[in-house]
C-alpha cells in the first residue's frame, strides 16, 4: 500500500513538474524560459530509477534515450523540496551519468550538490 501511495505521489509531482517545464516557450518558470526536452518521457521512462526507497539500478535504454533530449541542468534548477521528498537526487545524478549526460562537479540539482 505504501509503495502504491508513493508511486501516485511521484507521478503527481512529476506531472506538475512536467506542466511547469512544458516545451511551450510561452510558459515561464521563475522568470526563465521553460526547459527543453521530452519531460513527459522522462517521467514515464525514468521515474522508477530515481525514486527513493527503491534499490539503485542501471536505467533502461528507454530512459537513457529520453535523458539525451532533456536539458538536465535546467531541470535541476526547478527541483523543489516536494520533488526531493520522493526523488533521490543522488540517483538522478547517477542516471544522468550512466546515460552519458554527467553533471559537472559542483552543479546544484535541487538542494543536492554534485560531488567531485
Amino acid at each position: 500500500m505504501t509503495v502504491f501511495n508513493t508511486n501516485i505521489l511521484l507521478l503527481a509531482v512529476f506531472a506538475i513538474l512536467g506542466i511547469l517545464m512544458s516545451n511551450d516557450n510561452s510558459n515561464m518558470v521563475a522568470g526563465q524560459a521553460a526547459c527543453q526536452g521530452d519531460l513527459q518521457g522522462l517521467i514515464t521512462q525514468c521515474a522508477m530509477f530515481v525514486q527513493k526507497n527503491l534499490p539503485k539500478s542501471n536505467p533502461s535504454p528507454g530512459c537513457c534515450s529520453v535523458i539525451q533530449t532533456v536539458d538536465i541542468p535546467c531541470a535541476c534548477k526547478h527541483i523543489t523540496k516536494e520533488v526531493e521528498q520522493v526523488v533521490d537526487m543522488e540517483k538522478v545524478v547517477f542516471v544522468a551519468k550512466y546515460c552519458g549526460r554527467a553533471l559537472p562537479a559542483g552543479t546544484q540539482c535541487g538542494s543536492y550538490t554534485v560531488p567531485p
